[in-house]
């Protein structure tokens, strides 16, 4: 897969806790940084140029000389909100430092792209289980310690396994609204063959580390239109033209 610089957050500006000391990060363009470290012995205040390799799902590495001639190669992964430094010193000494990101200062365009991302791994999740019922995506799509809170299911992979190799052949799901959020995304569709009467199902999935790895769902047995005293559908396959990105929306 080819990366690119779209997700960098050029603009933001954001502190980094270390464990012996914090440093304060403007990421001024693609080509340019300004830290600043306010106490020790590392204390100042340095606009330097930088290069950026991507790295994917939301990762970059920074790398660059200061003028005391510090090398300093930053993994910055906004997915996890880390940072991993690694500096060697004018002398020689070679430090390893991780520490968390907060974000002081958003980015001038919007860097996080893990709801695109995630939204797509549970389509795909969801019409390969359940449309296809292709047992092969659960090991693909599905971390190992995978959590279900669907009481009538039982945990693991190993299981959900089983239970995609014997749906019979009625079983089929259709995708409709679905709406992401950091590392949650919550998909609306329908189910025909799960139960005696089509179903409709709230599916509401955590993902780390491009893996599904924790499941909660509600289901309703699907009412027609003419005998729901409101008059609308529960479901309605059109919706999933509507996508939606909380906080961007």
């Amino acid at each position: 897969m080819k990366m690119t610089m779209d997700g960098f957050p050029a603009g933001q500006e954001m502190e980094v806790t270390y464990p012996a000391f914090k440093v304060y990060l403007k990421l001024t363009s693609t080509t340019e940084l300004t830290f600043e470290i306010k106490e020790g012995r590392f204390a100042r205040t340095e606009t330097v140029a930088i290069q950026i390799i991507p790295l994917g799902n939301s990762a970059f590495a920074i790398s660059w000389t200061e003028a005391d001639g510090a090398t300093v190669t930053n993994v910055q992964d906004y997915d996890r909100g880390l940072v991993h430094s690694f500096v060697t010193l004018p002398g020689g000494e070679f430090i390893r430092m991780t520490g968390p990101i907060i974000v002081t200062t958003p980015a001038q365009n919007a860097s996080d792209d893990r709801p695109q991302r995630n939204k797509a791994l549970v389509v795909d999740a969801m019409t390969s289980l359940f449309q296809r019922r292709d047992t092969s995506a659960v090991e693909r799509l599905y971390a190992p310690d995978y959590v279900q809170h669907n009481p009538h299911i039982p945990q693991g992979r190993d299981a959900l396994r089983s239970l995609v190799a014997g749906l019979s052949s009625d079983v089929f799901y259709e995708p409709g609204l679905i709406i992401a959020e950091g590392s949650f995304v919550a998909i609306h569709g329908r189910i025909r063959g799960w139960a005696p009467a089509p179903q409709v199902v709230i599916d509401l999935f955590r993902i780390e580390d491009g893996k599904l790895v924790e499941h909660w769902d509600v289901l309703q047995d699907e009412v027609a239109v003419g005998a729901a005293p409101g008059g609308t559908a529960m479901f309605d396959s059109d919706e999933r033209a509507h996508q939606i990105e909380l906080g961007s929306a």
